[in-house]
């Protein structure tokens, strides 16, 4: 998919930016010795986008929709992850990441909701 296609798609503009934030943010983790929660949000962070990217290319409405539950479901456990690093004094800030991603969960709700509506 070229650039063109990811910056045409919000959601996919949206998760690649936040992709990278969080891969940013889990190597100032790593500096500071926090392998285990680095890890943790590395991996559910980026699956976000990796799934919504999968998503673009579903058999059906069935299966695009179904990627992008697991797309929200990723981004429920880095909810979580960034939830911990917010409640520990010891982690770097990550109001910008959190931020980002309530703003990534409401578009991903809504194209469930809206690609659900289409459907029936």
């Amino acid at each position: 998919m070229k650039k063109e296609t990811i910056d045409g798609n919000p959601i996919l503009k949206l998760t690649l930016e936040f992709s990278v934030m969080i891969i940013n943010y889990c190597e100032d983790l790593r500096h500071n010795n926090k392998y285990v929660i680095s890890n943790q949000l590395a991996r559910s962070g980026t699956s976000i986008g990796a799934n919504c990217f999968e998503a673009q290319n579903g058999e059906s409405k069935v299966d695009f929709i179904h990627k992008i539950k697991v797309a929200a479901k990723e981004a429920d456990e880095t909810q979580y992850w960034l939830l911990i690093c917010d409640a520990s004094d010891s982690y770097p800030d990550c109001t910008m990441l959190t931020n980002k991603l309530i703003e990534i969960q409401k578009v991903l709700n809504k194209i469930i909701s809206t690609t659900k509506t289409a459907q029936t």
